[in-house]
């Protein structure tokens, strides 16, 4: 098997929060969705998983569930093409009940471009495109 990434968000509305990542360009994996949970893929190897609360909580024992509106345990970055593809992402996300605003990476935008995005949660995501060309190649590479 490879290794994938399943990243389990709780939401409070699993219709909204599939709405929102459908329309950022996740797709629906209906084998592995139901009333209680969605699984939404960005790639073959990463897959957000919805959660309703009440489902989420089966998995936390005793803790609870933060309200990621007012608290942060996460940056969840993506990678995409292009500058172009990172302003579409933020800008889908607030059209469809998300937020987005810039932050200052202290480098120029030729060489790294990104979003802070908010999906209706509160869950933060970091959409971003680094130029190739700035990026090392080679087995000790690093980002």
């Amino acid at each position: 098997m490879s290794k994938k990434i399943f990243v389990n968000l709780p939401v409070t509305d699993l219709s909204k929060s599939t709405q929102f990542y459908t329309a950022l360009g996740f797709s629906k994996n209906a084998d592995f969705s139901d009333d209680k949970a969605c699984a939404m893929m960005w790639s073959d190897e990463i897959v957000v998983m919805l959660l309703k609360h009440e489902f989420y909580k089966k998995f936390i024992r005793d803790k609870v569930i933060s309200d990621a509106t007012k608290t942060n345990t996460v940056l969840l970055a993506l990678t995409l093409d292009s500058k172009e593809e990172v302003q579409k992402f933020a800008d889908i996300a607030k059209q469809n009940g998300g937020d987005h605003y810039k932050v200052e990476y202290g480098a120029p935008e030729d060489m790294m471009f990104g979003y802070e995005v908010v999906d209706p949660d509160g869950h933060q995501w970091e959409p971003v495109w680094m130029n190739p060309k700035f990026i090392p190649e080679g087995p000790n590479k690093t980002v």
